[in-house]
Formats: C-alpha cells, structure tokens, sequence
C-alpha cells in the first residue's frame, strides 16, 4: 500500500519512464478483518484527493444514469489527480457476467472495464483501492485490471491480544493481568478483529448486569476525589457489611463502578461465537495460491 500510495507522492522524481505506481489494488479476506480501515488509513496518511463510494453511489433505476456515474467517477478522479478511488463491496458492482443477468448490469460492468483499462483512458495519477470479502465472485476482466490482489487475514494471537487490550480501553476499570491477555488471545481463534470487538463488548456489560441484579451493598471510600466520599460496592449476602438494599433505591453516582474480570472474558468468549469457519479459511487459502497474495 505504501509503495502504491506514499512512495509515488513523496519520491515522485524517481516514478519515471517505465518505474509506474500501481494503478489497482484489490484487498480481499474474512469480514471484520480492516479492509476498510486500511483504505481510512490510507485516506489520512496520503496528500492525494481520496474519493470513497459504494454501489448505492453509482447505481440507479433510470436507463443510463448508472454508466454516466461511474463514467463521472473515473473522469473527477483524472481531475483530482494524485487520486485514490476506494469502492468497498466492489463484487456488488463487479460480479461474474453471464447469460441471467440483466442488461442494465452488463452495461455497468462494461463501462468499469472501459474506464479503468480501455482504448483513451488515461488513468494516470490515478489509483483504484477495492475491498471484498468473496473475491473469486468478481468477473474475471476486472479482476486482471487488479494489478495487486492483497489477502487480508485473520489476526495472529499476539494481534488478537493486543486488540483485546485496545478494545477494553482506558477508562473502564478492569482486572486483568498481563499475561492473561495473550491466554485470550490464545482462545479466540479464527476471530476477527470485529468479532473480538464484539467479545469485549459483551464483556464491558457484565459487571452492569451483576450491579443491577444485586440485592446487597456495602459503603467502600470512593478511590476518586471527585464524588462522594463513600460508595454503594455490590457484595455477598454474607458479607458481613453487606446491607439488603435494593438498585432502583441507590443513585447511579452513590454507586462504585464493578471493574471487568477474566471470568467476564472468558464468558463472553463463551457466548460470542467466531464469524469465519474453517471452511471459509480453505476458500481464501486457495484463492491466493492461484490468484493473490499476501502481505500489506
């Protein structure tokens, strides 16, 4: 990405004679693996004009208008020129053609070929950024006009740890040690990013369920100086300071924030099941032997 993106803008005397940039890259892999936050990456690390649009941007229900979009697209990015074009979800726009289709979307496809790699179509300073998740449904002339085709994978364990970290965030109390979030790392295989997101999402509401079903709390010194002095902490019936109150009875801000444990991890680990299976793994593997690569 860095030598389609960054290198032809900052070493720009050096892109000369038959040294060109990239002109298509196509980021392929599992849902919720970044392919999209790539491209807002890019969209903040270049000094190039950064046009991002989907198939409800291009396609519409009157005769032609579809083509004359994407006909618009391609000749503002020439304009714009250094431009990065990002169309995410490009299968929808891009499928295999075949004799079932309707015409309006063989016109479509048609006039994407055209203006990406046709006869007059200098699309030079130009770069077309594409993400999917189901590359081998994308039609097989548009596929070739993707010079790079990058496989996006799913994150390694030392990925998943620090994600797990990241997503907790900084101002929620938690308990957990250093060396349990690579055990959850270790556990959460064949997560994404975004299935991970969702794990500690689960996990964040827990201590929030345990408070409001809670029958019995004890007054703790608030830890802030902010606040009252003395906090609402839920507890054990046994505890010996424990006292029956009920939660509608207290006030959110009497109330001591319950921290997110290890067993709150492991449960929503538990309860939120991985988006990509085994199988769906095979499929990507395979696609790059034959047709992409890997490595961003």
């Amino acid at each position: 990405l860095k030598e389609a993106v960054i290198w032809p803008v900052k070493l720009k005397k050096f892109f000369r004679g038959k040294r060109k940039p990239w002109t298509g890259i196509l980021l392929y892999g599992p849902p919720g693996t970044g392919k999209s936050y790539l491209a807002k990456a890019i969209a903040t690390e270049c000094k190039s004009t950064f046009i991002s649009v989907t198939s409800s941007d291009l396609l519409s229900k009157w005769v032609g208008e579809s083509e004359k979009n994407v006909k618009c697209l391609f000749e503002l990015a020439r304009e714009r020129q250094p431009c990065v074009v990002f169309i995410d979800e490009i299968d929808a726009l891009c499928s295999q053609r075949n004799d079932t289709e309707s015409e309006s979307s063989r016109r479509v496809k048609t006039e994407f070929l055209v203006q990406t790699e046709g006869v007059g179509a200098d699309n030079s300073g130009v770069l077309l950024l594409a993400a999917t998740n189901i590359p081998w449904a994308l039609d097989i002339a548009m596929r070739r006009r993707f010079e790079k085709r990058i496989y996006i994978p799913l994150p390694g364990v030392k990925e998943r740890a620090v994600m797990f970290k990241a997503h907790l965030g900084t101002d929620i109390p938690y308990e957990i040690q250093d060396h349990e979030w690579m055990e959850l790392g270790q556990k959460a295989n064949h997560y994404s990013g975004a299935d991970i997101a969702v794990v500690c999402r689960e996990a964040l509401l827990r201590p929030l369920r345990r408070l409001c079903s809670s029958t019995h709390f004890k007054r703790v010194k608030n830890p802030n100086s902010d606040g009252s002095s003395e906090l609402w902490l839920l507890c054990s019936p046994d505890d010996p300071d424990a006292k029956e109150i009920s939660f509608d009875e207290l006030d959110c801000d009497d109330l001591f924030e319950p921290p997110v444990t290890m067993v709150d991890m492991l449960a929503a680990l538990a309860r939120q099941k991985p988006t990509v299976g085994e199988n769906n793994l095979i499929a990507y593997e395979k696609f790059t032997e034959v047709s992409g690569q890997e490595g961003y």
